[in-house]
């Protein structure tokens, strides 16, 4: 078996896609680990922002939580209406492109590639959160344990869809079971406690109220809350990774997710006031998440919590995998309408879309390493690029139903257009709440991204303009090329060069730089060694141009040369003939000065539609 068949599994035909598609039960961890893993750090992010408040903040968390709930009901509704207008993979990007124009669809773009590379960093950083909580002395090594998960979870997506569920599988099942199994106990120590149920692993205190409560201060803190509605769109990005009925099984996937994460919420909300749990500082000596804390009270510091605790890192950490598993089919339907390089929509060995997955994989990385793989900090440029692609979506989805017509198309108006209501007012929350902290970051990417797509278009737009050529092939009065033959010295690879020049043309010119120590001199054995075989064979012999060069420059007076040669003869093509040493052994290259591959690129550079270079190998025998 073959090292990269070993390594990333056997390339797949285009006809095996269908053998790649996925039901429900892979369904949920590959595009459903985002949006249940921000359990882990949704409300904690909440109640992050409540430290000020001391104990009474807790009393705000249940509240803020139903809010949000709230609003992802909302969402989940229209997502579903999404997933049955648009079969083939609607997202927002599509709906908004399809109902509201090119703009608006390239700012949906624009603020999904920023949510996927901010999905992969938090998921991951909250992962690594969780092993620092069970194990503080890993705290000093937090960056790099980051980007080794980010690495592992790039190389199995690598490997395909079906290989990426089944990876996948276990880690989800087993975290919604063992944090459900914990929420279930302690809701029913809480219900037998009347109440006020004790924890069994202690608590550290509540802090000292630093300030009073606001209005400023609940709204930042639900925006921070917000995080956990993050993912919600996966599976509407990836209906056609679905097996048939592709939009049964994708809409009965996003229920599952949707029904398992209010639950998650709703559940850590009220233990964390039953329990009086509140956030510790991240980053700071001896921090614990909120869900260490929470399990620790409830079960205590046994074998249950480690389960459940490693169930928790290990969601979190692959929860990237929803972002590698959207990030490069948005970046394919972008790619196809020209808005991103073509190579974004061609699909790899495995049948994914591996430019996709490396560019993820990069960007992600270096958010990481920027960030130090700490939620909080990342938290902030977090929910205005999730929250602005739902507004358009939904606004795009009301433009769908107007159009669509009929007697049941006031509902979707009228849902759709609410939930653009909220879900605009949510980004204008989130925005403002977290625009000192970061949010002004992704507010500035946004637009960047966005002009720098619209640029991409217009290049391939002028490409398009310049090459196209409706009429037929034009035969009427061919000519020989010119052929120049650049030679260093008297060896086989020169003679093979000279041969296939005297092969395309009658008029061969081959043109030596006498530089410094230049070697044999190689006007001594023209006559002899080419001119003679030149005229026993009826062809006109080459002629040699000795280039001299006083400053030892080799590829400038070749150059030269050439683009002379080009101006000479406007009306006939220039043919460099470059004779090049090919080693047998990839390393061997880094022992040669790489000339004939910085001559080429000159030439493609600066020598213009004259101008063809024509490459002639020989290749080295093994030692």
């Amino acid at each position: 078996m073959a090292l990269d068949d070993l390594i990333f599994g056997k390339a797949l035909r285009s006809s095996q896609e269908r053998a790649e598609q996925i039901g429900p039960a892979a369904g949920i961890p590959i595009f459903g680990l985002d949006a249940l893993s921000s359990a882990g750090y949704g409300p904690e992010a909440a109640l992050t922002l409540l430290i000020p408040l001391g104990a009474a903040g807790l009393g705000y968390i249940v509240p803020i939580t139903a809010a949000i709930i709230v609003l992802l009901a909302v969402v989940f509704v229209s997502y579903r209406q999404t997933i049955e207008a648009y079969p083939d993979g609607g997202g927002s990007y599509t709906v908004a492109r399809e109902n509201l124009g090119e703009s608006a669809g390239l700012l949906a773009a624009s603020a999904l590639m920023i949510d996927y590379v901010l999905t992969a960093a938090v998921g991951i950083s909250a992962g690594v959160g969780a092993l620092v909580s069970a194990a503080p002395s890993l705290q000093p090594h937090t960056t790099a344990l980051c980007l080794g998960i980010l690495a592992l979870i790039a190389y199995v997506n690598l490997r395909g869809v079906k290989d990426a569920g089944f990876f996948f599988m276990v880690p989800t099942y087993l975290f919604v079971g063992t944090l459900g199994v914990a929420l279930i106990w302690g809701l029913a120590k809480t219900a037998a406690s009347g109440g006020h149920p004790l924890p069994v692993a202690p608590l550290p205190r509540p802090p000292a109220a630093l300030e009073a409560v606001s209005a400023w201060l609940i709204v930042q803190a639900f925006a921070s809350g917000c995080t956990a509605m993050t993912g919600v769109e996966a599976v509407s990005n990836g209906v056609k990774a679905f097996r048939a009925p592709s939009t049964r099984n994708a809409k009965l996937t996003l229920t599952i997710i949707i029904a398992a994460l209010v639950a998650l919420l709703a559940g850590i909300a009220w233990l964390a006031r039953a329990y009086g749990i509140v956030a510790s500082d991240p980053g700071a000596p001896g921090y614990q998440s909120v869900l260490s804390l929470l399990v620790g009270a409830v079960a205590g510091r046994g074998v249950f919590y480690y389960v459940c605790m490693a169930s928790v890192l290990l969601v979190l950490s692959l929860s990237a995998n929803t972002a590698f598993a959207d990030f490069p089919r948005l970046c394919r339907s972008i790619a196809a309408d020209g808005y991103l390089p073509a190579a974004f929509a061609s699909r790899g060995r495995r049948l994914v879309y591996s430019h996709g997955l490396i560019a993820l994989a990069l960007l992600s990385g270096a958010l990481l390493a920027a960030f130090g793989g700490v939620t909080d900090r990342l938290i902030a440029l977090y929910a205005v690029g999730a929250f602005l692609a739902f507004t358009l979506s939904q606004a795009g989805m009301v433009v769908h139903w107007r159009r669509q017509g009929g007697a049941t198309a006031w509902r979707g108006i009228l849902l759709n257009g609410a939930g653009a209501a909220v879900t605009g007012a949510t980004v204008l929350v989130v925005l403002a709440a977290k625009f000192l902290e970061g949010a002004w970051i992704t507010a500035l990417v946004i637009p960047v991204l966005f002009f720098g797509m619209k640029a991409l278009r217009r290049h391939y737009e002028r490409v398009s303009a310049q090459i196209a050529e409706p009429g037929p092939l034009a035969l009427g009065g061919l000519t020989l090329p010119l052929a120049i033959v650049p030679i260093t010295g008297w060896n086989k690879a020169t003679k093979a060069a000279l041969s296939f020049a005297c092969a395309i043309s009658r008029d061969v010119e081959a043109v030596h730089v006498a530089a410094e120590n230049a070697g044999v001199d190689l006007r001594a054995l023209w006559a002899a060694d080419v001119e003679a075989p030149a005229a026993a064979a009826g062809l006109p012999a080459p002629r040699l141009v000795v280039l001299p060069s006083p400053y030892r420059y080799l590829l400038t007076p070749l150059v030269d040369r050439v683009l002379r040669a080009a101006q000479d003869h406007p009306g006939r093509r220039v043919a460099v003939v470059i004779p090049e040493i090919v080693e047998n052994r990839w390393y061997n290259h880094l022992l040669h000065a790489q000339r004939a591959t910085l001559l080429k690129a000159l030439l493609y550079v600066r020598g213009g539609n004259g101008v063809v270079v024509i490459n002639v190998p020989w290749h080295l025998r093994a030692d």
